[in-house]
């Protein structure tokens, strides 16, 4: 089996997604990409309004709904609430981000939905875990800044959040982490739960080493570019580009002695391979307001590919300054299937443009093989009356609650 082909492990589990945006959408994604039956429960009649989005957010419907069935269903409606009700028994996991007792009000939480299945495992993805925050709404840049991320990751009095919806997808990645968990457990018991994920709590795991770095050296904590590193050499330089005018960058991490050593002869660097006062990384560290400075001196004369087959050849951690676009073409990805076919538009389906997008960051057996694109991201309720038949409803009444708009398909 090549490392395309693509591992299904949990083929079998059955799931209904109540999501919207990135957090829920990103933990069905992850079972869905994984082989579970995912039936995304849009609300009728419109939808998903992650469809509708513009600016950045145009393209997260279609990028985390692949794989999944679209059921549209009205749950303003006692009827639409008992459809779920009538699907809950033989549904293996629940998962919802909506906001704080949205799910409740709509008759499908974990208190209502557990009565009817002693096996569920219920997944509430939130703003906040339980406490004094538990009821506020909360988003990924909210969370950002409230843990310290943006004041970590911007310029020293200029917080700014992370290039990408990060705590989102963190979170829903702990999510599914619990469900598993759960599942595992249920194994044993034959009991299922309610788990719950957060954005709030997901950022401030991410702030531990630096509360770990105040706690060990009784000193606060600096934004990233202004940190106190613990490499010497662990910077972006800029290079002599293509030759053609277009210059270039190249970020280099040299993070052992043995390294600099290679890293220095490689560049023909003997007066700095000669000198005491930068014999160790520790010693280094001491000498970069010189050493940067003298390094990039020397390395914005050669260029880009010269510096990079340098690196290469030195074994150190080297990467030249990307952009999102870069990753269509990235031979890496494309040597191993790591970047799948999926049709971008707002309908779904195979419409729209065809992409290569990031598949799941995991790979299993000996021949690694590599999740993937199972069937493209479903038209909006493009599954109600398979999902109405299989929970045994009859001809008649599927026609009774598309013509009484419960259901759209």
């Amino acid at each position: 089996m090549s490392a395309t082909q693509r591992a299904t492990p949990l083929a079998g589990l059955k799931v209904l997604e109540f999501s919207h945006t990135v957090m829920g959408p990103t933990a069905g994604l992850i079972l869905a990409e994984l082989g579970a039956d995912v039936i995304k429960v849009e609300p009728a009649p419109k939808g998903d309004h992650t469809r509708g989005l513009g600016g950045f957010a145009a393209g997260f419907f279609a990028a985390f709904s692949r794989n999944k069935r679209s059921l549209c269903v009205d749950l303003k409606k006692p009827e639409g609430q008992a459809i779920i009700h009538r699907l809950a028994p033989s549904v293996d996991v629940v998962l919802e981000n909506y906001g704080p007792g949205t799910i409740e009000r709509l008759g499908c939480g974990w208190e209502q939905l557990a009565p009817l299945n002693d096996r569920l495992i219920f997944l509430a993805l939130k703003g906040y875990l339980a406490g004094p925050y538990e009821h506020r709404p909360a988003l990924d840049e909210v969370v950002q800044f409230q843990t310290g991320l943006a004041f970590m990751t911007g310029p020293i009095g200029r917080p700014l959040r992370a290039g990408a919806s990060v705590i989102d997808i963190m979170g829903a990645v702990f999510g599914v982490i619990a469900v598993q968990a759960a599942l595992r457990e249920r194994d044993i018991t034959g009991k299922g739960q309610r788990v719950g994920s957060a954005l709030f709590e997901s950022a401030a795991f991410l702030m531990s080493t630096h509360m770990a770095g105040m706690a060990a050296t009784g000193l606060e904590a600096r934004p990233m570019p202004a940190r106190r590193g613990a490499w010497a050499i662990y910077e972006v330089f800029k290079t002599a580009g293509d030759g053609q005018g277009n210059p270039g960058q190249l970020f280099i991490g040299v993070t052992s002695d043995q390294q600099w050593s290679r890293f220095v002869e490689e560049f023909s660097l003997q007066a700095l391979a000669a000198d005491p006062r930068l014999a160790t990384n520790i010693q280094r560290l001491a000498e970069r307001e010189w050493l940067i400075p003298a390094l990039q001196a020397v390395i914005e004369a050669i260029p880009q590919k010269e510096v990079e087959a340098r690196c290469e050849r030195a074994n150190v951690s080297w990467a030249p300054v990307g952009q999102p676009g870069d990753l269509f073409t990235d031979p890496h990805l494309l040597a191993t299937g790591g970047l799948l076919d999926v049709f971008i538009s707002r309908t779904g389906g195979s419409e729209g443009k065809k992409v290569g997008l990031p598949a799941l960051p995991i790979e299993f057996g000996p021949d690694r093989d590599r999740p993937g694109v199972r069937f493209q991201s479903p038209k909006m309720g493009e599954h109600s009356r398979q999902v109405l038949e299989e929970a045994g409803y009859g001809p008649a009444e599927i026609d009774g609650l598309l013509a009484n708009g419960v259901v759209v398909g």
